[in-house]
Parts: C-alpha cells; structure tokens; sequence
C-alpha cells in the first residue's frame, strides 16, 4: 500500500460532505411512546426518498469467543414477535444465533441523515414460517431449502440519532420496563 502523509488522507476525509440539507427534524420531547411507530415512520420515510434498499440494516451477532461479527440483510416484517429476517442456519450468522440468541440491527439511511439501533434477543419462527419467507424469495425454483430460517429480533433496547449539520444530533433512546417503554434522551460529555 503506497504510504500517504497522514495530514493528506485526513484532510480528504475531514473535506468530505456530510449529509444533504435540509435534514429533518427530531424533537425528542414529541416522539411516541411506542419505538415501533417512530422505527414505522422512519423506515416509510426512508422508503419515499427512493434510495435503494432503504430495508436494509447490519445485523451483528456473537461469535463462540465473544467477537462481534457483521454483515448486511434485509428486514422481511415486523409483528408482535419482532423484527424478521432470513438466512441459512449454516452461515456464519447462523451459527452464532445457535449459539447465543441476540443481536444488533443497525439502519443507516443516509439522505435523512438517521440510524436507528436495536438491541434484542433473536428467536427462530420455525419450519412453516422459514418455508414460507424461502418459497417468496426472488430466486425460489420450487425447491425446498430445509436449512432456511426466519429469525425475529425482539427489542429490548432502541436508539434513534437525527444528524444535524452542526453534528449535536438528536438521539433518543428507549429500553423496555415491564411491558411498555421508557425513552429518554441521552446526556453526552461536553467537549
């Protein structure tokens, strides 16, 4: 790799734009109750912009010496039983949700300038389900695929961050207490 002088990479970096303007707007004083109706409002938001995939996130999970590990999906629905997405048991994603139920979804949608991050434990929907969500895909040939799986996150813990121009952007977070939500927005260090 050709050496750069550390200034010149940094400065390139430092020059880059960041978000489109106008961005919107979070005031964490008027969000709902319910992290679902914003994450639903968010996602349709993102959706209407017409920036491919605006359904997908990065799902991280655990591997058998505690390391994270990451990689892009999409997100199939969303019910009471949580957020759905698909893979093969065999892959790598797989393995580790064998292993060690949970994970982290993580959307970016960059021309809104807004991530939403959800932490939760990830179960199975089982057999009629997996079939299903395989028998829909782009690519199904009337094959079955027994090593298919549906998986649903369920939330425990959400982050919303709203980027400002003047980087102070808006997060509100929200962690489960009993059967509903609280929210809050977080204090960070000044400085």
């Amino acid at each position: 790799m050709a050496e750069l002088h550390p200034s010149t990479l940094r400065d390139r970096l430092r020059a880059l734009p960041s978000f489109p303007e106008p961005l919107p707007v979070l005031d964490p004083e008027a969000v709902p109750e319910d992290p679902t109706t914003l994450f639903a409002t968010w996602l349709e938001e993102a959706i209407a912009t017409g920036e491919r995939q605006a359904h997908s996130f990065t799902l991280t999970t655990i591997d058998e010496a505690g390391l994270p590990s990451s990689r892009t999906l999409i997100i199939k629905d969303i019910d009471e039983r949580g957020i759905q997405f698909s893979s093969n048991q065999g892959s790598r994603k797989g393995q580790h949700l064998g292993q060690r139920p949970v994970a982290t979804m993580l959307f970016f949608w960059r021309p809104l300038g807004r991530q939403v991050e959800i932490v939760g434990e990830v179960t199975d929907l089982g057999p009629e389900a997996a079939a299903l969500d395989w028998s829909q895909r782009p690519s199904y040939r009337g094959q079955d695929n027994p090593d298919w799986r549906l998986w649903a996150l369920l939330p425990a813990e959400w982050t919303f961050l709203q980027a400002t121009l003047d980087r102070n952007h808006a997060r509100v977070e929200y962690r489960r207490h009993g059967t509903g939500w609280q929210h809050r927005r977080p204090v960070t260090p000044a400085g």
